[in-house]
This record gives structure tokens, sequence and C-alpha cells, in this order.
């Protein structure tokens, strides 16, 4: 509520994270509205961090939580936190969901990225120098092909998660299929949706990586004082639940590109992200979406579309493992 200059914040929040930072931003309905409004809040005033002093609220719990220990998630109550609005009071949701969540979800891919690349330069090195029966690791053909597979998804990730983030940062320099005005709308479509894309299939691509990495070690992969996969396996799974588990970005995906469709086709949506793959895949991708989004309903309880979810699924994989076939090609290209 606004209490003079200032506005205060009362009330619980069951799932705060991060609360480690001296910045939050929380979401909060002001007194006597229905809108939901987004505020920044610092964790400390003035001159009270030295004396422990918080700025009216306490930690009431940290939750027991799977992997990112160190970025502690809590339950909180306020107590007249003195916070700051983000934008319009009416905005709130809009603006959590397009800046905060759009950036969180990109730092997602980019930590997948991160993660893979660590995991199977650590798989190497063990496999170069463990010896069994008499030859290392590596010589095996079952090892040399589990690295090499592990090892592309990790480049291809790599590459997609640069070529989203310079899209995001200038969607102008992407690769739109249309002449008209309708162009930069288009292209700020397209990188909202790989934003999602990316942040479902590389976490999970993430955990399938570090988990065949660790396989590589042995009984040694799941030592927590041998090697640093174990904890990347942990905040990998937590990237895959963080800030939004795979069955919401799903729908949304699909709802996003149903209601678009009268104004960006399946068609033209496919040429723009797979802006350099064989026309004959895309043609394959296009058909394939055509057919998706002419489903009427993701939540129809029915046979029928419960085998299109799981094909839905398997699509949204392809589909962007393509994309970052593309970026990958580009990148090697460009060496």
């Amino acid at each position: 509520m606004k209490e003079g200059d200032n506005w205060k914040l009362y009330g619980s929040k069951f799932f705060c994270s991060a609360t480690h930072a001296d910045y939050v931003v929380v979401t909060a309905k002001p007194a006597g509205s229905e809108k939901v409004a987004l505020f920044v809040m610092p964790s400390w005033l003035p001159g009270n961090k030295q004396k422990e002093i918080r700025n009216g609220y306490t930690i009431d719990r940290i939750k027991w939580k799977m992997g990112t220990s160190e970025l502690t998630t809590g339950e909180l109550t306020f107590n007249g936190a003195v916070a700051y609005p983000v934008g319009p009071l009416d905005r709130g949701v809009a603006n959590v969901v397009g800046i905060v969540l759009t950036y969180s979800r990109l730092t997602v891919g980019l930590s997948a990225a991160a993660f893979m690349l660590r995991a199977v330069r650590e798989a190497k090195k063990y496999s170069g120098m463990r010896e069994a029966f008499g030859t290392t690791l590596k010589s095996f053909p079952m090892v040399k092909a589990q690295i090499s597979d592990i090892e592309n998804i990790a480049k291809r990730t790599t590459a997609g998660a640069f070529k989203l983030y310079s899209q995001f940062l200038d969607p102008d320099s992407g690769y739109s299929s249309a002449g008209d005005t309708t162009g930069h709308k288009k292209m700020n479509f397209m990188v909202r949706e790989l934003i999602m894309l990316q942040k479902m299939a590389a976490s999970s691509d993430s955990t399938d990586v570090i988990r065949k990495a660790m396989s590589i070690f042995g009984g040694h992969g799941v030592m927590e004082d041998f090697s640093s996969l174990p904890r990347l396996y942990r905040d990998s799974a937590i990237n895959e639940l963080w800030e939004g588990p795979r069955n919401v970005l799903l729908t949304q995906i699909h709802n996003d590109l149903k209601k678009s469709s009268a104004w960006y086709s399946p068609d033209d949506f496919v040429k723009d992200v797979l802006y350099s793959a064989d026309p004959g895949l895309t043609d394959k991708f296009s058909e394939e979406l055509r057919q998706f989004i002419s489903h009427p309903s993701l939540f129809e309880n029915n046979e029928e579309t419960v085998e299109v979810c799981r094909k839905w699924d398997d699509f949204c994989h392809r589909f962007y493992h393509s994309y970052q076939d593309c970026a990958l090609k580009e990148a090697e290209a460009n060496e």
C-alpha cells in the first residue's frame, strides 16, 4: 500500500527465489486494486546491511530443495517493506513475464550450454587418462561414440544460445520472410517463441548430457568430492523447472502459434526459424506445425488430444534442435 511517498509491502510469499540478493523484484496487488503490480525491493535500507536489519521483512523458512543451494529459496513475510514500482501499476504481470522471465529463461539456455561444455570437457579428460583392461577409456568404441554425441549436443546448444541471444538484442538482424511493415513484429514474436523452446529443450538436453558424462566416470561419477558433475546434474534438473516447467511452455507455445497463425503463417514461421535449413526439412516441419495448430486445444480430455500432446512434445524438441544445427553450421562457417 501507499504510505506517504513510499510504497510498502505486506503479506506472505510462499516461494521466493534468490533470497540472498540485495535487490529483488516482487509482484503484489496495490490495496483496493484487482491488478497485479511489479515492485523492486531492496533487502536492506541504507546503512542497515552491516547491522543486519532487514527492510521490513522476515525469512520464515529456507526451503529444502534439490540443487542451486547457493541460491536460496525461502518463505517470506513482508511487514511494511519499502519498495518501488516498476512500470505502470496495472502492468505487473505483463512486465514480469515479458521482462523478468524472458531474461531469466535466456540465462537458463546459456547456463545449460556452460554445464554441458564443462561436463564434456571433464569426461574427455578423464577418459584419456583412465585405463581399463590395458587401454584408455577413450579407445573403446562405445565410449568414443558417447563422447562424440554429447560433444555435438554441447556445441549445438552453445551455438544456438549465442545465436538466439544476438537475435534478442537486435531482432532486425534476423532472417524474416516478411517484406512489409509486419516484419519487425514477426521477428519479435519468433524470438519470444525461440526463448521458450530453448529453455525447455536445452535444460532437458543438459540433464541428459551430464548424466551420460557421469557414466564415463563409473562409480566416481556420483562422488561429490571427485568432480563437479553431481552438482551440475542437480542444478540442471532445477533449470528444467525454473521459470516455467516444460508442460507450461509447451502449452504456451502452442497457444501462441495458434493465435498468431492469422498474421504469421506456420510456413513463414518455420522458414524464419530454420533460415538456412534444407527446404525439404522446412517443408516437413511446416506441414507438421499446420496439423498441430489445427487441433482445437491441448486441454480437451480425450485420447486424440493425449496423442497430439505426445507428438507436440517431440516436435518442439526436434524443431529447436534443427535451429541449433543451423546456428552451429553458421558458426563453423564463420571460423
